[in-house]
């Protein structure tokens, strides 16, 4: 039986990983991922502390570095908040509904509803005059669309919130453009996920998208490109029992951008050297979305 090995910094702590330079044990704090292998705190040339989870990540699965790296985590909050406003400015309630946005823009499979047909749609969106055709009808932008849209401030408040955290460090570790891909590929799926659970549900809100990025850092934290201690992972089961435990959540949502998210990494760092299998990938991530959303829908016309 092989001796225990303890990190060389910290005696106190047994570890089976070693530096890929000097062959030292090291533990999993002072670990810097690299392209091949690890790198003890000598022989990484890079930042320790905090910014290691981050910055030491990015350059080895993008090769890059940013001066503002949440700069698309940004934009995307900037730009959900402004629908928010514009659906406010365009009528209805503080809520943001029973408005020109929010009619053509949320998401749901069935077929035209109208001021005489209502019966099954939510009560808060049963004003007069209310207008909505289905994704079954051919509006199939309302599978990104309703990522963008909103049930009141709470709603807007909490997914913005993680969206800014968990964002922010996703994006710094992979890069905007790859950030962007799994943002949208992500979003896309969770409203498939929707669909396929909940078809006659009205259905707005990010935190598809964000149960995407969610589980695009559950696969960086397993392949250990960050060091996050299992948070990552204890962050996506508490979230997933409030979106069983709770009432209005779209399961199928949560479900479908998680689960894009974590396939969407695993093909983002498998193909982390080519751009066109990167878009591709995520491409055939949205093909699949709407191929799903399509077979639940096809007989609601």
């Amino acid at each position: 039986m092989d001796e225990p090995r303890y990190c060389y910094r910290h005696p106190d702590r047994e570890t089976g990983l070693s530096c890929s330079e000097c062959g030292r044990p090291i533990c999993y704090e002072c670990m810097t991922p690299a392209p091949v292998g690890l790198r003890c705190p000598e022989h990484s040339g890079k930042p320790q502390g905090i910014r290691k989870v981050t910055v030491p990540a990015q350059r080895a699965v993008t090769g890059i570095g940013s001066t503002r790296p949440n700069v698309v985590t940004l934009t995307l909050i900037g730009v959900n908040v402004a629908v928010y406003l514009a659906e406010l400015a365009a009528g209805g309630s503080v809520n943001g509904v029973a408005n020109y946005l929010f009619n053509h823009g949320a998401l749901f499979a069935s077929g035209v509803y109208t001021q005489g047909s209502i019966a099954t749609l939510p009560a808060h969106a049963t004003a007069p005059g209310y207008h909505m055709v289905g994704l079954a009808h051919g509006e199939w932008w309302r599978m990104l669309s309703a990522a963008f849209l909103h049930y009141g401030p709470f709603h807007l408040a909490i997914n913005m919130y993680s969206l800014y955290f968990a964002g922010s460090l996703l994006e710094q570790v992979i890069g905007r453009w790859r950030f962007a891909l799994l943002y949208f590929g992500s979003g896309i799926a969770g409203s498939a996920g929707a669909i396929w659970l909940s078809p006659n549900s009205v259905t707005v809100g990010a935190s598809g998208a964000i149960f995407g990025i969610l589980g695009g850092l559950f696969v960086l934290e397993r392949q250990r490109h960050i060091a996050t201690g299992g948070q990552v992972a204890g962050l996506i089961v508490l979230n997933l029992v409030f979106t069983f435990a709770l009432s209005n959540i779209s399961v199928g949502g949560h479900i479908g951008g998680l689960i894009a998210g974590i396939g969407l990494m695993w093909l983002l760092l498998r193909f982390r050297r080519s751009t066109a299998y990167s878009i591709l990938s995520t491409a055939g991530v949205i093909a699949v979305s709407i191929v799903v959303a399509y077979l639940q829908v096809r007989n609601y016309q």
